[in-house]
């Protein structure tokens, strides 16, 4: 039997959060928009995968935390 280590930002709320966090500390290019690969690269370096990338965007624009074009 296989134990798998525990995936960090597995949990959509974690996600989006860490996402932010990224976002928050990038500079931005023109009316405060963020290229989303400034974001997407470290997320995927702290150890998430692209649906959970995706999870925590959706989750990001419900909330009112990130706009989307």
């Amino acid at each position: 039997m296989k134990y798998t280590s525990a995936r960090p930002l597995a949990d959509p709320e974690t996600g989006a959060r860490k996402l932010v966090e990224i976002a928050s500390g990038i500079q931005p290019v023109q009316d405060g928009r963020v290229f989303i690969e400034l974001i997407n690269v470290p997320f995927l370096k702290q150890g998430g995968t692209g649906e959970q990338f995706s999870a925590a965007v959706a989750l990001a624009q419900e909330r009112g935390w990130l706009e989307l074009p």
